[in-house]
C-alpha cells in the first residue's frame, strides 16, 4: 500500500509513549517547532489524558496532536498506520519498566520491549525507510560499569530486565541502521526528572513530601539510603537532545547526561529548603528501602553530543528541584 503523500512542507513526527513524561515534553517541543505530531497511546493512556492531566500540562496540548489508540504489541494496527501515513521522524519512547530484584520476574518487560522495537523498525523499513528513527536507550544498559564517567565507548553490561531489554533494542536499532541504511539514532539517557515525573520515582516522592509537609498534610517521609548518588538531569532539556540526535548530519549514538553526581540528601536539602524546612527533621531512613550501591557510579559523559550537535543542558539541578516542588505545592493548593 502506498504511503499517503505529504500536502505541505510541515514535518510530521510519530511519538510512542506520548502520554509519559518525555512524551509530554517532546510533543510540546515539536509543536513549538511547527511539527505535525502524532502519538501512539493505549486506551488507558488516552483516558489519562482526558481525565487526569497533570496541572502544568496545557489542556490544549493533546487537542493539537493526532492520537492513535494503538498499542505497540498490535502489529496489524501498527502496520496499517505506518503504511497509510508518512512520517519524517519517529521517536520510540514507550517501554515497559521493571525494577524488581529477581531477573526472572522481568519476563514481560524483556518480551514487550524487544518485540515492540522490532515491530516498529520492521514496519518503518518496509513502508517508509527514509523516516528517521530515534531509540530511547538508557544508562541501565551500562549496568555495572568498570569506570566512570561512561561514554559511547564504555562496555555495556546490563544487570536488570529493563537494562537487558534496552540493550536488545539498541542492537536492533543499530542493525537496521547498518544492514538497511536507515537513519537510526540512539540516545543513552541518564536519569531525567520534572514536575511530570510519575509519583513512584524518588525525586517526585521527595518533592511531593516537601509540599505536603509544608502545607500541613504530612509530617514525615521515609527513604532508603540518602547517600546514594545519581546523575540527574531535567527532562525538557533531554527531549531537545532527542531532536538534536535525529537532526544531526548522520545517524549515531549519544550519551545524554548531566555529568554530575548528586546524593538523595542533596535533593532533599534543596526540596525542603524551597518551602522553608530542614529536611533532617522530616526524613527518616528505612533499611527496607535500601538498595545495594555499586562501587562505580552511573554518571555520564556527554562531550560527544555537545561537540557534534551543540546540545547543552540549560537547567541546573537546583532549578529542576525547585520547579518540581513549586509544581507540587501548586497542585496541592488547587485541590483544597
Amino acid at each position: 500500500m502506498d504511503v499517503k503523500n505529504r500536502l505541505d512542507d510541515m514535518k510530521r513526527a510519530l511519538i510512542t509513549g506520548i502520554t509519559g513524561q518525555d512524551g509530554f515534553y517532546l510533543a510540546e517541543f515539536l509543536l513549538s517547532l511547527g511539527y505535525e505530531v502524532h502519538g501512539l497511546a493505549r486506551q488507558t493512556g488516552l483516558g489519562h489524558i482526558k481525565g487526569n492531566l497533570l496541572q502544568d500540562v496545557p489542556p490544549e496540548l493533546y487537542q493539537r496532536c493526532h492520537l492513535h489508540a494503538i498499542s505497540l504489541d498490535n502489529f496489524p494496527g501498527l502496520y496499517r498506520l505506518i503504511s497509510k501515513t508518512s512520517f519524517d521522524e519517529c521517536y520510540h519512547l514507550a517501554a515497559s519498566s521493571f525494577v524488581g530484584d529477581r531477573l526472572a520476574d522481568g519476563y514481560q518487560t524483556i518480551q514487550n520491549n524487544i518485540a515492540s522495537t522490532h515491530y516498529l523498525l520492521a514496519a518503518l523499513n518496509e513502508f517508509q525507510s527514509r523516516c528517521r528513527f530515534y531509540f530511547a536507550g538508557s544508562s541501565e544498559m551500562f549496568g555495572r560499569p568498570d569506570a566512570a564517567p561512561q561514554s559511547e565507548t564504555t562496555p555495556l553490561n546490563p544487570r536488570s530486565a529493563y537494562g537487558i531489554s534496552k540493550l536488545a533494542g539498541y542492537h536492533l536499532t543499530r542493525n537496521y541502521r547498518e544492514q538497511y541504511g536507515m537513519f537510526c539514532g540512539v540516545g543513552i539517557l541518564y536519569n531525567h526528572e520534572s514536575p511530570r515525573r510519575r509519583p513512584e520515582f524518588v525525586t517526585r516522592k521527595i518533592s511531593m513530601a516537601a509540599a505536603r509537609i509544608a502545607l500541613g498534610s504530612a509530617d514525615k517521609l521515609q527513604l532508603g539510603n540518602v547517600e546514594a548518588l545519581r546523575d540527574w538531569g531535567y527532562a525538557p532539556d533531554y527531549v531537545r537532545a532527542m531532536h538534536a540526535i535525529l537532526n544531526y548530519e548522520k545517524p549515531a549514538d549519544f550519551v545524554v547526561s548531566s555529568g554530575t553526581l548528586h546524593s538523595v540528601a542533596d535533593l532533599c536539602q534543596l526540596a525542603f529548603s524551597r518551602v522553608g524546612l530542614d529536611w533532617r527533621e522530616h526524613v527518616e531512613q528505612n533499611a527496607a528501602f535500601f538498595r545495594a550501591e555499586e562501587a562505580v557510579p552511573l554518571v555520564g559523559c556527554s562531550d560527544k553530543i555537545t561537540q557534534e550537535t551543540g546540545w547543552l543542558a540549560e537547567t541546573s539541578f537546583e532549578q529542576m528541584v525547585f520547579r518540581m516542588v513549586d509544581a507540587d505545592v501548586a497542585r496541592l493548593r488547587n485541590k483544597n
